[in-house]
């Protein structure tokens, strides 16, 4: 633990001799955003332009903040017009690193993202949910690997590519990247990969789609000829996941291809109408309109809920149905039963709803 971490941990317990009935955490909070435990946060002390459109954000956390494992993602919530939005971020610094490092790529229309890859000086305060997913590489490393990637989808992979390269370099002497994009200017992390080839003997197939068109199964035997023996870890856009996914399934292994997929939930048609929510630890009430996940609606009215994925897959925002029902977003199932967990990010309010948060 540092030097600040432990000044923080020294008046967290002194705190507690003075503040009660208030919790030490709401104090240390106000003193210092970065010491909350409940309200984590971050602050941004650097930035490195990766190409026009894509930048890494160097983040300065709390001392608590958990290690994450290459390939994990984080919540980033940023305040625009006085709301807090909220967006998941693959980590591409390594899990010992001073500084955790997210790589945003501005996407069309996206007003989140163009403003955290343009509009985020340094000494913004972000906050920041804890490390999920599943995208990660096994012990031991496998002995050949292979990464897809396109565009953005680089993120979790350069993570796993840097730990490697820190801590077993040997591992990458094997492996193959093909990373896609339409020019050599427009590839993520283009530089850092090229010397990384040079110095680990890791083997990248830079594909510029302007020229070789995108990467299709068919085509994958012309770059990676032993594709089949490999294990393999994808990430890129929803037709080249579903196109990998189907020819693994018909001409490979499917247990040797491993996919990230950064998709918001789709909500599906239901008849859920909304309706007053009420978080009863916080007691925050706020009124859900129909198909506005729970943790929206209640971020909205500044409820700080635990988050984590925000895509109903790592099961962080999860409480307790106290009354009331609700729908699963992506399905329209209905859930109504007392007691019951709910994922808040997913679930839409059926009525008025009490949930334990």
């Amino acid at each position: 633990m540092g030097v600040l971490g432990e000044i923080g941990r020294r008046a967290r317990v002194a705190a507690t001799w003075f503040t009660q009935p208030l919790l030490p955490d709401d104090l240390l909070g106000t003193l210092n955003p970065l010491w909350s435990s409940r309200e984590p946060h971050a602050r941004v002390v650097g930035l490195r332009r990766e190409t026009a459109d894509t930048t890494t954000l160097l983040l300065r956390t709390g001392p608590g903040r958990p290690r994450h494992r290459p390939g994990q993602f984080v919540g980033v919530g940023t305040r625009l017009d006085g709301v807090w939005h909220w967006r998941t971020y693959s980590v591409t610094s390594c899990p010992g690193d001073p500084l955790l490092a997210v790589t945003v790529t501005a996407l069309p229309g996206g007003t989140v993202s163009g403003a955290l890859a343009h509009g985020t000086p340094v000494g913004t305060l972000l906050r920041i949910g804890p490390p999920a997913g599943e995208f990660v590489l096994p012990e031991p490393v496998p002995e050949k690997l292979l990464f897809l990637t396109a565009g953005s989808g680089i993120t979790p992979v350069m993570g796993m590519l840097r730990d490697l390269a820190a801590t077993r370099p040997e591992a990458l002497s094997g492996a193959v990247l093909v990373h896609c994009d339409r020019t050599p200017s427009d590839l993520v992390f283009g530089p850092e990969l090229r010397d990384l080839a040079a110095t680990t003997g890791l083997t990248l197939v830079e594909r510029h789609t302007a020229v070789r068109g995108r990467l299709t199964p068919d085509n994958l035997t012309d770059d990676v000829p032993d594709w089949a023996a490999r294990q393999a870890w994808a990430c890129g856009p929803a037709a080249m996941i579903d196109a990998f996914t189907e020819h693994w399934a018909r001409a490979g292994d499917p247990t040797a291809l491993h996919v990230e997929l950064f998709t918001p939930p789709v909500p599906v048609a239901t008849d859920a109408t909304g309706g007053r929510v009420s978080f009863t630890t916080s007691g925050i009430e706020t009124d859900a309109a129909p198909g506005t996940p729970l943790m929206v609606a209640g971020e909205a009215a500044g409820a700080l809920l635990p988050n984590g994925c925000r895509m109903g897959i790592c099961h962080t925002c999860v409480g307790r149905l106290r009354s009331g029902a609700v729908r699963d977003l992506r399905t329209g199932d209905l859930h109504d039963t007392p007691g019951e967990p709910v994922r808040t990010c997913v679930s839409g309010a059926a009525g008025d709803v009490e949930i334990e948060l």
